[in-house]
């Protein structure tokens, strides 16, 4: 794909990953998810280094959004939030922190790298719509749940039951262990959520590229209000 883009006369190629990016902190489970990845990323590195894409113009980037927040917030209950249900499952203290961009974001940050060709080249860029926890998104839904038009608060509040990161990890080995699918899920909430690991936190507001890019930071109240209407569509 890399070449045929090149022939076509493409100056820059964005990476088809939109994911952790060079991160090497993910479970070795991960590995070969990530070795896949890597394919397209080194196909489009080799050919920006080598004489014919140097000759003529090809450039690449590699966009790193880290959790695609209001999507996977609306699709994946086991994130910690069934939106249907209005059941949270708070794994520990609820209390670590993690980085996501919004639909919104990851757009926002396509626009950016093209109008940014120079800033942007040959390199991935790390871009973030928020920094919070699962604390703060169930106050935020919480929030939300109680506003009911007209300053009326909805019947159903949100139900609270709590879990442990290290009970999802062992759930999902268990279940990569018999072949099952699901077990990607179990070990993302292990990477979100681990007490004290911070494993997935893209970078700091001054150290990612979002300012360059005009993505901007939302607040969790944002995100839940996008989550929100992403489960009811």
């Amino acid at each position: 794909m890399v070449d045929a883009a090149a022939r076509a006369g493409v100056k820059r190629y964005i990476i088809n990953d939109f994911g952790w990016g060079l991160s090497e902190r993910s479970l070795p489970e991960f590995k070969v998810i990530g070795d896949s990845r890597r394919v397209a990323w080194t196909c489009a590195i080799e050919h920006a280094q080598r004489g014919e894409g140097k000759d003529d113009g090809f450039t690449w980037t590699g966009i790193t959004i880290g959790n695609p927040i209001d999507w996977a917030l609306a699709k994946f209950p086991r994130m910690g939030f069934n939106i249907a249900a209005r059941r949270a499952t708070i794994y520990d203290a609820g209390t670590e922190e993690f980085t996501g961009t919004t639909l919104e974001g990851i757009g926002q940050s396509v626009v950016g790298v093209l109008r940014h060709p120079r800033e942007t080249a040959n390199r991935f860029v790390k871009v973030r719509s928020i920094q919070t926890s699962q604390n703060e998104l169930l106050a935020a839904f919480e929030r939300a749940s109680t506003a009911g038009g007209e300053g009326r608060k909805e019947e159903k509040q949100w139900e609270i039951e709590r879990s442990t990161a290290q009970q999802a990890l062992e759930e999902g080995r268990v279940k990569h262990a018999q072949g099952l699918g699901a077990w990607r899920l179990d070990l993302l909430v292990f990477q979100l959520y681990a007490p004290g690991e911070a494993r997935c936190i893209v970078a700091s507001r001054a150290d990612s590229d979002s300012a360059l890019l005009g993505v901007r930071e939302e607040s969790a109240d944002d995100v839940v209000e996008k989550a929100l209407a992403r489960a009811r569509s």
